[in-house]
């Protein structure tokens, strides 16, 4: 409610020739929305004037295709980083947010995709998750 997509530039960087990925494309958009939907919140609340940018890059790593969706947004402290995917675990204000949406991003990407999904962060840099999902070869 307090972003607006359309101020946010995003950039994509896609690798051709990428692998199908079997995978549920409802529990997928899930995952995005949560990851773009929190992004875009930390980059319109940030103090900081810069424009705020998501950048998303597919790509081939062994038996994986890699997506990362990285914000220039604040970052976050370690404290906070180490715990982002706890269930209710959140950094909003009381009504804002439940703590349940990168929880349940963890929950399908590990236990219904069988893949991995990370952040890396650091205060002033920004915020970059790293989801790997199986491909299989026919």
């Amino acid at each position: 409610k307090r972003f607006d997509f359309k101020q946010i530039t995003l950039f994509k960087e896609y690798e051709t020739d990428l692998p199908d990925v079997m995978c549920k494309a409802s529990e997928i958009q899930q995952v995005f929305f949560n990851i773009l939907s929190n992004g875009a919140q930390a980059m319109m609340a940030s103090e900081k004037e810069r424009d705020p940018a998501f950048t998303i890059r597919i790509y081939r790593v062994r038996e994986f295709v890699v997506v990362e969706v990285r914000d220039n947004g604040p970052g976050m402290k370690e404290e906070i980083r180490k715990r982002i995917f706890e269930p209710f675990f959140t950094t909003k204000t009381v009504g804002e947010g439940t703590g349940l949406g990168l929880a349940v991003s963890y929950f399908i990407i590990t236990e219904n995709h069988k893949g991995t999904i990370e952040v890396h962060s650091a205060p002033g840099r920004g915020s970059t998750f790293v989801i790997k999902l199986p491909y299989h070869k026919l």
